[in-house]
């Protein structure tokens, strides 16, 4: 197998054209990064050619593909005002509106789910949270917005590509009856996403502009860790209700949960409570219980910062099985003691949200004729 090298890729690209030059010498070749035989990049067109350059993008694919040392190549039509490679991944799927539409014009509440480090089960929170906030009657939505990450596709068992009713914006998924959408959709399961910061951003924004997510009342988040380029975007460019924070209860998670917090603070965004997931592991054979993580220390450091303690989740394999299968407790056993206790968490939460949304139109200007 040879090495695969960027020169060699960009070659090999310039034998697709545009018209009567090739796609790299008109510049639309952006993002261009190799990693270990894998190679991912974006073909930028103008919005108005939007999804009429698929053919371009899948020839580019197939070519990159074709070539010996290259293990996957993943390429994404990108529409960006001027063409200069500044928009994100549309998997060829649509063309893409003007950079300006509001994101999530049609969603009332739209709430983040947070954790300082990777590893606590923040995802498996989020999408059960979803599901109980469901149950309560609402019209629910589930983005995936662990770029880098994605794995809501898989917890909610939901497989297949977006497609596109209006020609304009994609149509989320559908699942569990929520709306969902990930880049798990436009991606292949097993192709890393190697972007950065710049592409991941954009991108994330456009899963919010570009996805006819309709009429929603509440938006559930499903956040990466940490406090990086994402929770930036969405601080700054998303009207978030609030944030719920996900940790386990040892001394390093709550310090990292400790950052995440600060973070939303820090960009006046409201944290609605902590969530302190893995509290306590019972044995289904003894029924003995163990601290495997220590036991309280989220509900400690709500105290302490005098934030609301929502509740805690059992270490139970149960959970995990559910979650890998596609079909989430809250769903598969409605009436067991932990699908109530992500419905006692979706109540408190829900009942936040409505708090800040009431006292944000209370806050609003009333013009009077």
């Amino acid at each position: 197998m040879s090495l695969i090298t960027e020169e060699k890729i960009l070659k090999t690209l310039s034998t697709v054209m545009d018209g009567d030059r090739n796609i790299v010498d008109k510049g639309m070749v952006q993002g261009l990064q190799v990693q270990d035989g894998h190679v991912i990049f974006a073909v930028v067109v103008p919005p108005q050619v939007g999804a009429k350059a698929e053919p371009i993008r899948k020839e580019a694919e197939e070519k990159v593909h074709a070539m010996d040392g290259v293990l996957s190549a993943t390429v994404v039509l990108t529409a960006d005002k001027d063409a200069d490679g500044g928009g994100a991944p549309q998997g060829g799927k649509a063309p893409i509106p003007e950079k300006n539409a509001p994101l999530l014009p049609g969603v009332k509440a739209i709430i983040a789910v947070a954790s300082g480090k990777g590893g606590v089960g923040k995802s498996t929170t989020t999408v059960n949270l979803a599901l109980a906030l469901r149950d309560k009657g609402l019209r629910v939505g589930l983005l995936d917005a662990d770029i880098y990450g994605p794995s809501i596709p898989r917890m909610l068992g939901i497989s297949g590509d977006p497609e596109s009713s209006d020609g304009q914006r994609l149509d989320p998924m559908v699942g569990h009856g929520i709306k969902c959408m990930s880049m798990g959709f436009l991606v292949d399961e097993d192709t890393p996403i190697i972007w950065r910061g710049p592409m991941v951003q954009t991108a994330l924004t456009q899963l919010m502009r570009d996805v006819a997510w309709g009429e929603l009342d509440v938006m559930v988040i499903d956040m990466p860790p940490g406090t990086g380029d994402v929770q930036l975007t969405m601080a700054q460019h998303v009207p978030l209700t609030g944030a719920v924070i996900v940790s386990t209860p040892q001394d390093i998670a709550l310090l990292d949960a400790r950052k995440g917090l600060n973070m939303f603070r820090q960009v006046d965004v409201p944290v609605l409570g902590i969530v302190e997931n893995m509290s306590y592991f019972t044995c289904p054979h003894c029924g003995g219980r163990t601290d495997v993580f220590s036991h309280g220390g989220a509900k400690e450091e709500a105290d302490l910062l005098g934030m609301t303690f929502l509740g805690e989740i059992p270490l139970d394999i149960v959970i995990r099985e559910t979650s890998d299968s596609g079909h989430p407790i809250v769903d598969h056993t409605p009436d067991s003691e932990h699908a109530k206790a992500y419905k006692a968490i979706a109540e408190q939460v829900w009942n936040k949200a409505c708090e800040r949304l009431e006292a944000k139109a209370a806050a609003t200007p009333r013009i009077v004729q």
